[in-house]
């Protein structure tokens, strides 16, 4: 468990390595900032989401104490805001981020309400539970990058370990200490890969009626695309994909194909006032000395954060 103190803890050594209090946690020269910036990440978002939803204990959290039914639109809003002012806000944005996070797991606990892989029918379950922080961590961390390597020129070695030693930093916000987590890339690579081997991601029905619920669309108007849907499945370990039911038939195929060939013909084109989040924007004009984001950023952060500024709660 990560209690309130070892979190002060993760903050302080967070608050020491930090780029700067206007800079925030990482700065723009780190490849963190890079991969982040990138509104093309957002090819991942259902894959990460997923791959929590496959972890029984995510699975019987989101089904009892979150809004996803109710409002997905406004839970991707929550967890892009929190991500984003983490990565991009200022220092004290960035560590209010994280408290507030925490304060909001310390009030999901509960039971399993049946037996899913090795977790009992009546076991206890807590979101700031370490084994369940560092596998929904992983799952952004990677699933981001994996989204930036399907459009972008892939990063080399070197910019992946450093990508790495940024991830370990982002998850000392969550709680999570440097033995929580791989020293480096080959051992983050090969925890992801028996974690989708392993007994501890099951499928459970309250996983796939989430699932269900965000991907086939109880709302026909707030459905995926076929093409995105497609790309989301195939993006899933095969374990997983098998789990949820997800099968792809050649129809599907060509929709992720036809929309993957367009997207790396015309995002590398785009302007960088379309191409990065509003939040980087943000961020920039701060280092900038600006007051505040323009109309066009924040347009921008009302799409991916439901709000116009980042930055307006970390005041104080």
């Amino acid at each position: 468990m990560v209690s309130a103190n070892d979190l002060e803890l993760a903050l302080d050594r967070v608050r020491i390595d930090a780029a700067g209090p206007v800079a925030g946690v990482f700065g723009p020269d780190t490849v963190t900032w890079r991969i982040d910036r990138e509104a093309v990440i957002f090819l991942g978002a259902g894959r990460a989401l997923l791959l929590q939803l496959a972890h029984p204990w995510v699975a019987a959290a989101i089904a009892e104490h979150s809004k996803t039914f109710a409002d997905p639109i406004g839970r991707f809003h929550r967890t892009f805001d929190i991500v984003f002012a983490m990565v991009f806000g200022s220092l004290d944005r960035a560590l209010l981020s994280s408290r507030q996070l925490h304060r909001r797991h310390s009030m999901i606990v509960g039971e399993m309400p049946e037996t899913v892989g090795p977790f009992a029918a009546g076991s206890r379950y807590c979101a700031n539970d370490i084994p369940s922080l560092r596998w929904v961590h992983a799952t952004l961390v990677e699933s981001a990058l994996m989204a930036h390597d399907l459009v972008l020129p892939q990063l080399s070695v070197e910019e992946r370990e450093r990508y790495w030693t940024g991830s370990r930093t982002f998850g000392a916000l969550f709680g999570l200490t440097g033995d929580d987590l791989p020293a480096d890339w080959a051992g983050f690579a090969a925890y992801t890969a028996a974690m989708t081997q392993s007994e501890t991601l099951t499928v459970s029905p309250a996983a796939r009626e989430i699932a269900a619920q965000i991907f086939g669309g109880a709302r026909p108007w707030l459905r995926p695309p076929r093409w995105y849907r497609a790309l989301t499945a195939r993006m899933l370990p095969e374990p997983i994909r098998a789990g949820f039911g997800f099968e792809l038939d050649p129809r599907d195929a060509r929709a992720a194909d036809n929309a993957l060939r367009w997207i790396r013909r015309v995002y590398p084109k785009l302007p960088d006032r379309l191409r990065y989040v509003g939040p980087y924007q943000e961020a920039m004009t701060r280092l900038n000395g600006g007051t505040g984001p323009d109309w066009m950023t924040r347009c921008l952060n009302r799409a991916w954060i439901g709000r116009p500024q980042m930055d307006a709660r970390g005041k104080g």
